[in-house]
């Protein structure tokens, strides 16, 4: 698929996106318009939609985000809870208070925890998890994988955004960054632990169940 065929199809989900309104559409729009003057990166409104759809079908009792930024992805996996809560993790105290302000507006603080700290370090201590949503540095998701697995409940999902890169990851020399990246994909297909999909949302999700 061409660049400008790439794009047009994009451009197409994001009016697809538009003519769907939520009832939260000025919320989600005050996120995404926060988003773009900092130049903050966090999942779109198709991504968003995405998770939401899969945590309505996979009715998760526990999702632990290793990286949540401000909230935005936490938002779509919180609205979709039947019941349970998602965990937010971010480095940054500053992140993790916008979060619950904006999960705050949305009426979602009672399906969300708030930890500040390491997001790897903090997802090792919830066990039995029914989805992994990595969002975090992604030179580390091979590390993280290997790390926090074993906490996956058979028939979890763990789901990765950002696995084309750019589309870095078609390139014959890539930098290290993308290197890691093709390998977390790479070692993702070839386990026998896992059965996966790449979605080509946005910039990639990969989806995988453990088996």
């Amino acid at each position: 698929m061409n660049n400008l065929l790439f794009y047009d199809i994009q451009n197409y989900l994001d009016k697809l996106n538009k003519i769907s309104k939520t009832e939260d559409e000025d919320l989600l729009k005050e996120m995404e318009d926060l988003a773009s003057r900092l130049n903050f990166p966090i999942v779109n409104r198709s991504v968003g939609r995405f998770l939401y759809l899969i945590t309505k079908l996979k009715k998760p009792k526990l999702v632990v985000e290793i990286g949540s930024g401000f909230g935005y992805s936490a938002y779509w996996f919180a609205k979709a809870l039947d019941e349970g809560k998602v965990i937010l993790t971010d480095y940054k105290e500053e992140n993790i208070k916008m979060a619950k302000n904006f999960l705050g507006k949305a009426n979602l603080l009672e399906k969300a925890e708030f930890r500040v700290g390491n997001g790897v370090e903090v997802a090792k201590e919830y066990k039995e998890v029914d989805i992994f949503f990595f969002d975090h540095e992604k030179s580390k998701y091979l590390e993280t994988v290997l790390q926090i697995k074993d906490n996956l409940k058979s028939g979890g999902l763990l789901i990765a955004d950002n696995t084309l890169w750019h589309g870095k990851v078609l390139e014959e020399s890539p930098d290290n960054q993308t290197k890691k990246i093709k390998e977390f994909n790479e070692y993702m297909f070839s386990s026998p632990e896992f059965f996966c999909s790449l979605v080509p949302i946005r910039d990639g999700v990969l989806v995988a169940i453990k088996l």
